[in-house]
């Protein structure tokens, strides 16, 4: 926030920004992953609920596959605004060009942008909120969990490197930044030709520091069969992390 913004102590003005553009190559299927299913409700729809209960958001950017766009508006745009979702944009060829799309549907007053992946519905609302709040303070803040496996680095199909994990850290999302700083990121990513799929890194690259909200292992991005059929049985359990 501005100074001034600060003095009078007004409220943050946040906005969430739901990338769901991908191809979803490692699913399968007809349809991608954020209009499939569990228990017969579109996992966009499910990610999304999980952000009804954060103050503050005043606007929720739908950054979808341009081949889906029709399909959202007409199967599911009631039930998706309904749990708070406002704007519903095409996404880009990549990941970063869907996060600019996402924050060029923002309005100019928004503080704080979380960018959160579409098939990611069960981050725990206390990391949602911690993230925030780390991101008010320090300006980035992601959530993320220590990496529990022994980590190899291969050449071909050998091992060829035990990596110490001590200090290495899974990234997840929600990720947390103010609006100026990942645009200006973005910004500089597209200017000097700089690609990847992590929109921290992008803000790294500006040699400004990314905090660490430690999130779950329930976190996890629904990218195969296996993980939609994870999800269902963690879905069924009750008592899940709110």
């Amino acid at each position: 926030m501005s100074p001034a913004d600060a003095a009078s102590n007004r409220p943050p003005r946040l906005a969430l920004v739901m990338p769901a553009a991908g191809n979803s190559r490692r699913m399968g299927g007809a349809r991608r992953k954020p209009l499939l299913e569990l228990h017969g409700i579109p996992i966009i729809a499910h990610t999304l609920e999980r952000f009804q209960p954060v103050g503050g958001i005043q606007q929720a950017v739908i950054v979808a596959h341009p081949d889906d766009v029709p399909t959202i508006r007409t199967d599911c745009w009631a039930q998706l605004a309904a749990l708070g979702a406002t704007d519903l944009v095409p996404g880009g060829a990549r990941r970063q060009d869907s996060v600019a799309r996402g924050l060029a549907a923002l309005r100019p007053d928004i503080d704080l942008v979380l960018i959160h992946d579409a098939v990611r519905p069960f981050v725990p609302r206390r990391a949602i909120d911690e993230a925030v709040r780390m991101a008010l303070e320090h300006g980035a803040a992601i959530v993320a969990m220590p990496v529990p496996d022994t980590v190899k680095r291969a050449d071909g199909d050998g091992t060829r490197q035990t990596v110490p994990r001590a200090d290495l850290w899974g990234a997840q999302t929600p990720q947390v930044f103010r609006l100026e700083l990942i645009r200006r990121a973005l910004e500089a990513a597209d200017r000097e030709g700089f690609e990847c799929t992590d929109d921290a890194q992008l803000v790294e690259r500006l040699g400004h520091e990314v905090k660490l909200v430690r999130g779950s292992y329930q976190n996890f991005k629904i990218t195969t069969p296996d993980h939609l059929r994870m999800a269902e049985a963690l879905l069924s359990q009750p008592g899940r992390d709110e």
